[in-house]
């Protein structure tokens, strides 16, 4: 938003809506700009319930606003609806077929050290992130919205975990810093992935 010259704008990471966010929605004239996918919906639906937002505007289906162009940017925003008028996408009942009774579910869970399991249950709701060394110890504890440009800066990172949402660009600046495991409340959808750099969400690791 700021590449695009858009001020007084505040990012969000995660699905939670912070205390200090609630605040300006109540108090301001403000306009939500959301994800075109589930996390912007989930987002959207939590600010109906504990704000009193005036507009909200979206990015297109599939796109996530910071890979948005400036005419992108400016059409959402020009297009922007009074929340009042914002549905909540439902999602749309799956049919199962039953389990075949001799097979056993298969287990989900994936398999990393305990320490990274433990730092995850820890950041659920925080919007903090925790980067380990490679003997698993804490390096430092900070906030979501500093994680990219810290990361930047420091070498000898293994595991990167935080309560917020993969992108392309953290799974680039990780790659360039040799992290291993990139862990968080959620991945954002057609990654590109590099070979060497394993990506999890919380559920992954703690199912």
């Amino acid at each position: 938003m700021l590449r695009a010259g858009i001020q007084n704008t505040i990012a969000v990471e995660g699905a939670k809506v912070p205390q200090s966010i609630i605040k300006i929605c109540n108090e301001r004239e403000a306009t939500a700009f959301l994800d075109g996918d589930r996390g912007g919906d989930l987002i959207l639906k939590e600010l109906k319930q504990v704000t009193t937002l005036k507009y909200v505007a979206r990015a297109p289906r599939g796109k996530e606003v910071e890979d948005l162009t400036f005419k992108e940017i400016e059409k959402a925003l020009k297009t922007r609806v009074p929340i009042e008028n914002v549905a909540v996408p439902k999602q749309k009942p799956v049919t199962k077929p039953a389990p075949a009774p001799v097979k056993k579910k298969e287990r989900r869970k994936k398999l990393v050290p305990k320490q990274i399991v433990e730092v995850s249950k820890e950041l659920g709701g925080t919007l903090e992130a925790v980067l380990l060394d490679k003997e698993m110890k804490q390096v430092e504890r900070l906030p979501v919205r500093e994680l990219a440009e810290k990361l930047k800066k420091l070498t000898d990172i293994d595991t990167v975990v935080f309560d917020g949402v993969i992108t392309q660009r953290l799974v680039d600046i990780a790659a360039e810093r040799n992290v291993n495991y990139l862990v968080a409340a959620r991945v954002s959808a057609a990654m590109k992935q590099p070979l060497k750099l394993k990506l999890m969400t919380f559920e992954e690791i703690q199912s």
